[in-house]
């Protein structure tokens, strides 16, 4: 499962890895499994690999990108990651041609460590109909309205 052949091409792929304790040699130990799930050009979805790591770093990242390289992915149209540093340098050295973008949980939770705790109910109420939107027009609305009611406190958190 882990060497089939892949699709050439994904229209989305979404890369995350998932942090776990384990016994390992009478030990607690923290490992990461990394996780790549493609959206292909049909619309299915597919689990394209799982890879256990120490923890979580671009290198590593890198070489689950030639894993899925050389299983015949040639081009990854959107990779969906989370803010790791070095992370999107590494995708386009292996699919150059690659939008990368931050995940919309992950820049969420990016983002509302910026805001005071007291204003986390708030903040996040008025930002949750920007991703709800049915078109971009929509969501452009509400998210002029969240800048004019928040810019004040969180301006640079409002321009990510």
């Amino acid at each position: 499962w882990q060497a089939r052949p892949l699709a050439v091409v994904y229209a989305v792929v979404y890369l995350d890895a998932i942090h776990f304790h384990v016994r390992a040699e009478g030990q607690i130990v923290k490992k990461a499994v990394y996780i790549a799930i493609g959206l292909d050009m049909d619309g299915r979805r597919d689990v394209l690999g799982m890879y256990i790591g120490e923890n979580e770093s671009a290198k590593f990242w890198l070489t689950v990108l030639n894993n899925l390289k050389n299983r015949g992915v040639s081009d990854i149209l959107i990779a969906c990651v989370r803010g790791l540093t070095g992370f999107p340098e590494a995708i386009n050295s292996i699919y150059p041609q690659t939008e990368v973008q931050l995940c919309v949980i992950h820049q969420i939770s990016n983002s509302i460590k910026y805001v005071a705790s007291n204003d986390h109910k708030a903040f996040m109420a008025d930002l949750k109909p920007v991703y709800r939107a049915g078109s971009k027009e929509a969501a452009e609305t509400v998210l002029d309205e969240l800048e004019a009611k928040w810019d004040q406190q969180y301006p640079v958190l409002l321009q990510s």
